[in-house]
């Protein structure tokens, strides 16, 4: 039975835009560069929703080839939401981690492969005990061909499950990024600044072969 955070909502139901953009008011925590919803010329980013951001975020800046993280909100309606706002559920925003890459330094296909990998996309509207809209499984691309590779490599880990006698079918959103707004300057980087703090990432278990593109 699902609550009343798991039901999304439309345009009319959303609650009222606001007029204060959220600014991060500090650098990266990690590697010290601003945060920046433009990439610098030979850079690609995308947007990637795996529940609670804190922790998805810590698995992304982790890589090599990743040159910016950030945590914010993206596929919903309300323009300048606040986390408040969000917890609500009637922004229709998940939370999201911006993931810029230097595609020379590592591919698309290995950020989709850690991002399958570390967490259920089969769970709908929640991951693990974390339970709304705002946790839900997202890709959002930034180009038709960012879209395709992940559509192509939803289809492969879906067979990946399958082979491990897992039935359920692959919740995630794919889509092209609608506006992304960032989140508060205390969710980002939240694990670099509160090393014991919560992480909800848990995955399957099952592993994402190669795949053809």
């Amino acid at each position: 039975m699902h609550n009343a955070k798991q039901i999304a909502i439309n345009a009319e139901q959303a609650i009222p835009d606001r007029v204060q953009e959220i600014i991060p008011s500090e650098a990266h925590a990690v590697n010290g560069r601003t945060l920046s919803k433009a990439v610098l010329p030979g850079e690609e980013q995308i947007l990637l929703g795996m529940g609670c951001f804190w922790g998805a975020e810590r698995l992304f800046w982790k890589l090599d080839g990743v040159t910016l993280t950030s945590v914010g909100y993206s596929g919903g309606y309300t323009v300048n939401p606040t986390y408040q706002d969000v917890c609500t559920a009637q922004t229709g925003h998940a939370e999201v981690v911006q993931v810029v890459f230097d595609p020379t330094k590592i591919s698309l296909e290995t950020i989709l492969t850690h991002f399958w990998q570390s967490h259920d996309p089969t769970q709908g509207m929640r991951q693990g005990n974390d339970v709304g809209t705002q946790y839900r499984s997202a890709i959002y691309c930034f180009t038709p061909e960012q879209e395709r590779i992940a559509l192509t490599s939803k289809e492969a880990y879906q067979t990946a499950l399958k082979g491990e006698g897992m039935s359920g079918a692959i919740t995630s959103e794919i889509a092209q990024a609608a506006p992304y707004y960032f989140a508060e300057t205390y969710h980002q980087q939240y694990l670099a600044k509160n090393p014991n703090g919560y992480c909800g990432l848990g995955g399957t278990g099952v592993c994402l072969p190669p795949w053809e593109r």
